[in-house]
């Protein structure tokens, strides 16, 4: 059989991100029949078809998705070396891709890329701002070099869980999560625990965090009856404040709002916190630029997202 080109692995990948030639095309910078030509001389020298057309799009045949899923371990490696060579010149080149979720937008992200700017100033940095779920994939499919993300434990739905060997996981610090509930509320402040807001209507956020309050609400021994939905803490007070409900809140989310004083914020039993990570590749490792953003990413001074109010 005839050996593999890095030219039909990277086709590959990108057939499988866009689902289209000519999409894959324009993700590599290449005509819609360049791609076209180059699968199917790839495909005669393997001796079996690497896509098959699907209508206007086009799927993987099982040969396709082996050398897709092979496509992002051997980029990896080639940003590895063309890492350490960047390393012999002091890291004056290279590039870092991160990825994060909303409320690190306000807090992690601008801290981080700061600290990269002044230690490195010739590397480039972008930033996307995304879910855990979607960053993992950014990772996987070779589009961020790192992803700032958060996990429950005991999370059923764990995007993390589904890739443990494939990540390389850096915890940062431990992010508390705080009931809101209207000031006017409870005037006693006799509520301590979970459970007793069973009769409460709630506010949720995005789907990792609306899961984690379903399954701390299940273990407190009730379902929470959900009225409103949205991820824009600055909403979700809005909502509190209007006595619309109650939500569940990071401090990491309240540190970049101002909390109104028809709110009031509670510390419950039964709630728990969230970890935040750095997730990089594991097969990234050893490229300087992203080990060098792994590092930034732990040594940063969190002291203020964290302390309470």
């Amino acid at each position: 059989m005839s050996e593999i080109d890095l030219t039909t692995l990277r086709i590959v990948r990108a057939v499988a991100d866009e689902k289209t030639l000519s999409g894959a095309a324009a993700l590599l910078g290449y005509s819609q029949p360049a791609v076209s030509q180059h699968l199917s001389r790839a495909s005669a020298r393997l001796g079996q078809p690497l896509v098959i057309r699907a209508g206007r799009t086009v799927r993987l045949t099982e040969a396709g998705a082996v050398l897709a899923r092979h496509a992002v371990t051997v980029q990896s490696a080639l940003d590895a070396a063309n890492g350490e060579i960047s390393e012999l010149g002091g890291l004056r080149s290279g590039a870092v891709r991160v990825a994060a979720f909303p409320t690190a937008s306000a807090t992690v992200v601008p801290r981080l890329l700061g600290a990269m700017a002044a230690r490195y100033p010739g590397v480039r940095l972008s930033y996307v701002e995304v879910e855990p779920p979607e960053a993992l994939d950014l990772l996987r499919n070779g589009r961020a070099d790192l992803a700032i993300t958060f996990r429950y434990p005991d999370d059923w739905s764990d995007p993390h869980a589904r890739y443990p060997d494939e990540l390389t996981m850096a915890p940062l610090f431990d992010d508390e999560v705080l009931i809101a509930e209207p000031a006017a509320e409870d005037r006693d402040g006799s509520r301590t625990t979970l459970q007793q807001y069973s009769s409460s209507e709630w506010i949720a956020g995005c789907p990792q965090c609306r899961g984690n309050l379903l399954q701390a609400c299940q273990t407190a021994g009730f379902q929470p009856r959900i009225a409103h939905e949205t991820d824009n803490a600055a909403a979700v007070l809005g909502l509190v404040a209007n006595g619309l409900g109650v939500a569940q809140l990071p401090r990491l989310a309240l540190s970049s709002v101002t909390v109104p004083e028809e709110v009031r914020l509670v510390r419950v039993a039964g709630m728990p916190s969230r970890t935040v990570h750095a997730v990089a590749l594991s097969a990234a490792r050893g490229v300087p630029a992203v080990d060098a953003a792994l590092l930034a990413a732990v040594e940063l001074d969190v002291g203020d997202w964290t302390s309470p109010a």
